[in-house]
């Protein structure tokens, strides 16, 4: 689980409050690792219990005011060994692949203008990390914790890129097929006269 990580890495570049943190989870480190209000608030309690992070000291919040957290040198300590550990890549698993072969036995019918949609909100998310390409990642910022939050973010436009020409490839192949596909049509005309008989 690696919620608390996130969470670490986030408070490590800005000491924030449980609010902030679900905003800038919204805002950027949502696009790769999502989590609920809910659960961005509870894991702020495991790790201030653990003793990992803390509320930062002097602080006197007014009233309503969240109060802000900061990581201790053992959170630090637990964002490296974790970030140096080595983790096998996760399997793929995208509910329209499994549709496109199911398709494949029970037609394509409701399949096609999923597609485009899908192709549309891939368009629009690949748009919205080109925008923050141009706008944070000039040339001229070349510093390291720059160039591997870029690396990120690059792998978030090839990503999409990589959904948006293959979901423009899938609908050139289903727009030429048929609704129903062969084996299904034969079977449906077969059974049709199993339990006819023929005249005498």
């Amino acid at each position: 689980m690696s919620l608390p990580h996130a969470i670490l890495t986030a408070l490590v570049e800005k000491p924030s409050s449980g609010l902030e943190l679900t905003r800038r989870f919204d805002r950027s480190i949502g696009y790769f690792w999502s989590a609920t209000h809910q659960q961005i608030y509870r894991e702020l309690g495991k790790l201030e219990a653990d003793g990992l992070i803390r509320a930062v000291p002097g602080q006197q919040p007014a009233r309503g005011q969240k109060k802000s957290y900061e990581v201790l040198p053992a959170g630090r300590d637990e964002l490296a060994r974790w970030t140096a550990t080595p983790q096998d890549p996760k399997p793929l698993r995208d509910a329209m692949l499994l549709r496109l072969r199911a398709a494949a036995v029970v037609g394509t019918t409701g399949i096609e203008a999923d597609l485009r949609r899908h192709l549309e909100l891939h368009e629009r998310q690949l748009a919205e990390y080109q925008e923050i390409e141009k706008r944070d990642f000039p040339p001229e910022r070349d510093s390291t914790e720059d160039r591997l939050r870029h690396l990120v973010l690059r792998a978030g436009i090839d990503l999409e890129t990589f959904w948006t020409q293959w979901l423009r490839h899938a609908l050139a192949e289903v727009g030429e097929l048929p609704a129903e596909p062969a084996g299904l049509r034969t079977g449906t005309a077969s059974n049709a006269g199993a339990g006819t008989r023929p005249p005498r």
